[in-house]
């Protein structure tokens, strides 16, 4: 008697859990009879919810479905059930992880949430500052952020933005012309700046003048390079102003297959590109980010068409940049998405420390981004390429060389995008 009442004390302890609170009911009543019936430990306890989450984010049959299951197929003595259970949905689970994920889906995964609200802010919070994923533990171009805004609408599942502002509001700067003239920038020393980091750049257009600022900004002090780097079609703005020469525009894209399934609210990859190709023709410099290059069935068919169909529609001296980058988590990353409850695959991955984070295992990014950088072949010396949070391993296996510096990186990076935009020349708006 005493050792199920210490059971189910250890339960109602358990049951605190967040990502155990975040299943669904059948779930969480599988999982109790299970611990229960099986006197599972806590840490049983956990290991089992956090496979029961991953297999309902990956539309797996549930955990009290697997476990009925393996039950039946598994002849063993009641003393050795649980174990050889237990092992077998983690071995199952196991391998999901190991091998490429299928998607199989054709139409846009209909996002659970109606999204998120805009609200004002004009406080003491700084807008200006270094990359958020910049480390001394990868090579890093230096790029400097502009927060416009703070949270982003356009629900990719494997956003870390949601990891940092959760709750469920866009905050936009009401007075940003203000603060970013109140920016101390030296004059004898160049900045590339980007305002896409906390936010999107383009989906929120014009909202409290926040594009003009930022042109403005950009008008002000020619030693800097503005991208603007978006998932959206949003570009009416650009087409129908005048632009200054130092701003670029630049799209992250992935195969339509895996925005369908994982960048929900994003525009789809033929609009991205079709939006390129309209600013390009205005005399707008653009940009390409291949990131997260994704390990899916059939990935390396659908890199090479994107690539090919970027060489056929844009030229060398419309491009101003292409980077190359996969998915990296921080650990609170990785539970904020479990706990999203978002049907998604985007953690059936084999799980490796990146350093300090987690990502792919070391083999297969160099097998993704050597398939991704070959297919740009005839334009290997005539763009500039990059990596995104990756070691020196991955730029002297993929491109032969790395930079000997972060400094020297963020130099080559300006001089290479200034020499293309003084190719460029916009198309005055009358």
């Amino acid at each position: 008697m005493k050792t199920k009442i210490d059971i189910n004390s250890r339960f109602d302890s358990f049951q605190k859990y967040s990502l155990y609170q975040g299943l669904d009911k059948k779930s969480k009543d599988d999982i109790k009879d299970i611990g229960l019936e099986h006197q599972l430990t806590f840490q049983e306890l956990k290991q089992l919810t956090d496979m029961a989450v991953d297999f309902q984010m990956w539309e797996e049959p549930g955990i009290g479905t697997q476990w009925k299951q393996n039950t039946q197929s598994l002849n063993y003595s009641n003393k050795q059930l649980k174990e050889n259970v237990f092992n077998s949905i983690k071995s199952h689970w196991k391998s999901l992880k190991k091998n490429e994920t299928t998607y199989t889906r054709k139409n846009k995964r209909n996002y659970s949430s109606a999204g998120r609200k805009l609200k004002e802010i004009n406080g003491d919070n700084e807008v200006f500052g270094m990359c958020p994923v910049a480390s001394e533990k990868t090579v890093c171009c230096n790029l400097k952020t502009i927060d416009v805004a703070q949270g982003c609408g356009l629900g990719c599942s494997y956003c870390s933005i949601q990891t940092f502002y959760e709750n469920g509001s866009i905050a936009v700067e009401k007075n940003l012309a203000d603060k970013l003239a109140a920016i101390d920038l030296d004059p004898n020393k160049n900045y590339h700046i980007g305002s896409g980091q906390s936010s999107d750049s383009l989906s929120l257009g014009n909202k409290n003048g926040i594009l003009d600022a930022q042109l403005e900004f950009a008008t002000n002090n020619p030693n800097i390079i503005l991208e603007f780097k978006t998932k959206s079609k949003n570009i009416n703005y650009f087409l129908n102003v005048n632009m200054p020469k130092n701003i670029f525009v630049s799209w992250s894209i992935n195969p339509q297959i895996f925005i369908d399934n994982e960048e929900a609210r994003t525009a789809s990859l033929n609009q991205r590109l079709e939006s390129a190709r309209r600013l390009s023709d205005k005399g707008i410099l653009v940009g390409f980010h291949f990131h997260p290059i994704v390990h899916y069935e059939g990935w390396e068919k659908d890199y090479r068409e994107i690539v090919n169909t970027l060489m056929e529609t844009f030229s060398i001296n419309e491009i101003a940049l292409i980077s190359f980058g996969t998915l990296t988590f921080i650990k609170p990353a990785i539970k904020a998405l479990r706990g999203v409850g978002t049907k998604s695959k985007i953690l059936q991955m084999p799980f490796a420390e990146a350093a300090g984070k987690i990502s792919y295992p070391i083999d297969t990014k160099k097998k993704m981004f050597l398939e991704v950088w070959n297919s740009f072949a005839p334009w290997h010396d005539k763009v500039f390429f990059y990596f995104c949070m990756e070691d020196r391993e991955l730029w002297n296996h993929v491109f032969g060389r790395c930079y000997e510096s972060n400094d020297e990186f963020e130099i080559d990076l300006f001089d290479s995008v200034k020499r293309k935009l003084e190719l460029k020349t916009p198309i005055k708006v009358s």
